[in-house]
């Protein structure tokens, strides 16, 4: 996993997780975070998850990609992703709301949710 995608400090988690209208620096730390865990439990490189403009990860085991756009895209907001991180919103009403692009086999990101509000340890 790059360095730059690492599970943050349990306690800046829960402290960015106990209020709702969360700083830049905040929601920067919670994606990055979110899909660092992500990484953990369903390595791979088949599917990108791109929250700009914070990060993006290559997830999901199945067909890598080393140039252009990969198999399969998931690209969405920073509070649609630590919601669904989190679980506080289901991956099913995500893409009913409109909230999710989602395209390419292997997109659908709902048998890895909700990732929880703990890090993981390596």
């Amino acid at each position: 996993m790059p360095a730059r995608l690492q599970p943050a400090d349990p306690a800046a988690v829960a402290a960015a997780l106990a209020h709702d209208d969360r700083s830049r620096a905040e929601l920067k730390l919670l994606v990055k975070h979110f899909l660092a865990v992500l990484s953990e439990r369903a390595p791979g490189a088949s599917v990108e998850v791109r929250v700009p403009p914070y990060a993006a990860a290559q997830v999901i085991p199945g067909v890598r990609h080393t140039r252009g756009t990969p198999p399969a895209v998931v690209e969405l907001d920073a509070t649609t992703w630590i919601d669904l991180a989190t679980g506080r919103l289901a991956w099913s009403q995500a893409m009913a709301e409109g909230r999710v692009r989602a395209s390419g086999e292997r997109a659908d990101l709902s048998p890895h949710l909700p990732l929880g509000d703990a890090p993981t340890t390596s």
